[in-house]
C-alpha cells in the first residue's frame, strides 16, 4: 500500500459525455477490465441508446478485491486517526471542485433530472462534512477504580474488510453512507455499484485516486449476485452493507448469517402522506409533486400512498390532478423539464403492469402516465408520466407493494386513527408524513406513526446527515441505520481493556496476594 501525491484541483472535461463509456473495476490501485471479457450493456434511459458497457465480475474478481482490501487493512487500520481524517477532508474538497461533473454522471446513466442529481451530490458533500466528526464519535469510555489499582477502558476499534451493494437510484448517496464512515473508522472497503448506474462511482473512484488514497483502501467491482454471494464465505470479509429491495436485503441477511458476517441492510418502502382537513393545500401539492414524481418516483423516500380525510378529499384530488397534468417530461440533462425517465425498459414495463393491476383491482385511474407524448429525441426513452389512482383500499396490491415509479394511490379514510392503522398494518415502515396545522394531530402522529422516519408538513424527507437514516419493520433488516453515530457504531467493535497499574517499587506478586478484590477481578 503506497501513498500518492494528492491532487484535488483536477477537473474532468465534458468530452467524456460524448464518448462510449467503458466502466472498469478498480482493485488495489489499478483499473481493470473484466478478466473473462463478459460485460453488460449500459444505456442512457433518456433516449434508450447504448452508451457503454459494464464488466461482469466473477467469484475470482470478488476474492481479488477482498484480498487487496485485507492487505491494505493491515496498515490503514494502524494509521493515526488524524491521517485518516485528512483523506475525508480531501474528499470534501474534491467533490466540491467537481460537483457538476459528478452530477452529470448521475444524469447520464441513472437519468436522474440534473437538478436532483446536483442535489444528491450536495447531500453527499454534507454527509462527508458530518463524517469529519468521526474523531468525536470514536471516543471510548473509561471507568476508574474498578478495584485497587484496576481501571477499565472501552475502545472503538476497526474490524476489517466491509463490502457494500448500491442500488441504481442513488449511486452517490449510498457511496456517502458507506465508504467515508467505513474507512474513516479504520476499515477498508469493496464496493459494488449497480450495473445500471455505475458512472458516478467510476468518476468518484478517480477522485479518490487523485487525492492520494492508499491502494486497496477502497476497491470497486461490478457484476451481479455472483460477486455478492462470494462474500458470505470469504474469510477476509467481516460485514456487508446494502440499500435495495426488502427481498434482496433478506437474502443477503441469510447469507451473512450463514457466513458469520454482520450486516446493515436497508430494504424497500411504501411511504404514506396523511392529509388532514386543515392541511395547507398549496404546500401540500408542492410537496406531493416533488416527493411523488421526483426521480420519477424511483426512490425509497417517494410519496406513494396518500391517505386523505373526506372533508378535503375532493379538493385534493382536483388540485393534484391539475398540477400533475402540468408536469413536463424530458431528457434528464434538460433543466427545463420536471421529470426524467425511469431507469430501464424493464422498469417501465413493470410500472405499466402495476397500472393494469390497479385497474383490475377496482381502483379508478384518474391520470394514466403510460405512453406520454415525447419529442423525437426522447421517443425511445423509458418514460412514464404522473399516474394517479383514486378509490384505493389498503388491501390492494398497488397500496401494499413497492411500485418504484411515479404512481400515486389516494385513499379516503375517515380520521387520523384510520390513517395510523393503515400505516401500522403495512409490512414496511420507512417513512410517513402528515399535513396539518393542528398540534394535537402533529404530536399524535409523531408518537404513533409506525415508521422509522416521520415528517410534518414536508415531503418524505431524508434526515440531515447528523441524524440516522432508515426505516423499521420490512424496511430495515438488522439494527443499524446509516449516517451519524449509527454508522460509526456499525463499522467499529467495542474492545474492552482491564488495566492494573503496578508501582515499580512494590513487589507485584506479594501485593496481589494480599488483595482478594484484585484477585477476584482479574480471575473473572
Amino acid at each position: 500500500m503506497t501513498d500518492k501525491k494528492p491532487n484535488t484541483s483536477r477537473l474532468f472535461s465534458d468530452e467524456w459525455l460524448a464518448q462510449p463509456i467503458q466502466i472498469k473495476d478498480h482493485i488495489n490501485g489499478e483499473w481493470l477490465d473484466s478478466s473473462h471479457g463478459e460485460s453488460a450493456p449500459l444505456f442512457n434511459p433518456s433516449n434508450g441508446t447504448k452508451i457503454g458497457s459494464v464488466p461482469l465480475g466473477t467469484v475470482k474478481t470478488s476474492r481479488q478485491a477482498t484480498a487487496a482490501a485485507a492487505e491494505a487493512f493491515k496498515t490503514w487500520s494502524k494509521r493515526p486517526l488524524p491521517q485518516r481524517m485528512d483523506y475525508i477532508f480531501l474528499m470534501v474538497r474534491a467533490m466540491q471542485d467537481n460537483k457538476e461533473m459528478l452530477a452529470q454522471s448521475i444524469a447520464v446513466d441513472q437519468a436522474k433530472h440534473i437538478a436532483e442529481a446536483r442535489g444528491e451530490v450536495m447531500r453527499v458533500i454534507e454527509i462527508l462534512q458530518m463524517a469529519c466528526s468521526i474523531p468525536a464519535l470514536l471516543q471510548g469510555e473509561t471507568i476508574q477504580g474498578i478495584a485497587n489499582n484496576i481501571n477499565g477502558r472501552v475502545i472503538k476499534a476497526p474490524m476489517g474488510v466491509f463490502c457494500g451493494v448500491a442500488p441504481f437510484n442513488f449511486p452517490a448517496l449510498v457511496f456517502g453512507w458507506f465508504i467515508p464512515f467505513a474507512i474513516g473508522t479504520g476499515n477498508t472497503f469493496v464496493y459494488k455499484p449497480s450495473t445500471e448506474s455505475p458512472l458516478f462511482m467510476q468518476k468518484m473512484m478517480q477522485l479518490l485516486v487523485d487525492i492520494g488514497l492508499p491502494e486497496g483502501v477502497v476497491n470497486i467491482v461490478h457484476g451481479d449476485r455472483e460477486v455478492v454471494e462470494a462474500w458470505y464465505e470469504d474469510e477476509n470479509v467481516v460485514g456487508v452493507c446494502l440499500v435495495g429491495s426488502t427481498p434482496t436485503a433478506k437474502a443477503i441477511a441469510e447469507g451473512c448469517g450463514r457466513g458469520g458476517k454482520i450486516a446493515m441492510l436497508l430494504g424497500g418502502a411504501k411511504n404514506f402522506c396523511v392529509v388532514m382537513e386543515d392541511a395547507p393545500m398549496d404546500l401540500l401539492i408542492e410537496n406531493i409533486l416533488m416527493s411523488g414524481y421526483g426521480s420519477a418516483g424511483q426512490r425509497c423516500l417517494a410519496i406513494s400512498n396518500i391517505v386523505c380525510v373526506p372533508e378535503i378529499h375532493d379538493e385534493l384530488v382536483e388540485r393534484l390532478l391539475e398540477a400533475s397534468k402540468g408536469v413536463t417530461l424530458g431528457d434528464a440533462s434538460d433543466d427545463s423539464v420536471f421529470m426524467g425517465p425511469v431507469i430501464s425498459a424493464s422498469a417501465k414495463n413493470k410500472i405499466a403492469n402495476y397500472i393494469e393491476i390497479g385497474l383490475a383491482e377496482g381502483a379508478t385511474l384518474l391520470l394514466d402516465g403510460r405512453n406520454p407524448d415525447m419529442d423525437d429525441s426522447n421517443k425511445d426513452g423509458y418514460f412514464i408520466g404522473p399516474t394517479i389512482f383514486t378509490d384505493v383500499t389498503p388491501e390492494m396490491r398497488i397500496s401494499k407493494e413497492e411500485i418504484f415509479g411515479p404512481v400515486l394511490s389516494i385513499h379516503k379514510l375517515g380520521c387520523i386513527d384510520r390513517a395510523l392503522d393503515a400505516i401500522s398494518d403495512h409490512p414496511m415502515g420507512n417513512g410517513a408524513v402528515i399535513f396539518t396545522q393542528n398540534s394535537f394531530y402533529t404530536e399524535k402522529f409523531i408518537q404513533e406513526a409506525d415508521v422509522g422516519m416521520v415528517g410534518v408538513n414536508v415531503g418524505i424527507c431524508a434526515p440531515h446527515p447528523y441524524l440516522p437514516f432508515g426505516g423499521i419493520k420490512g424496511s430495515l433488516i438488522g439494527n443499524n441505520k446509516v449516517q451519524g453515530k449509527d454508522a460509526v457504531d456499525f463499522f467499529t467493535q467495542n474492545k474492552v481493556a482491564t488495566i492494573r497499574v503496578v508501582d515499580p517499587a512494590i513487589n507485584a506478586v506479594n501485593n496481589t496476594s494480599k488483595d482478594d478484590t484484585v484477585r477476584s477481578c482479574v480471575a473473572s
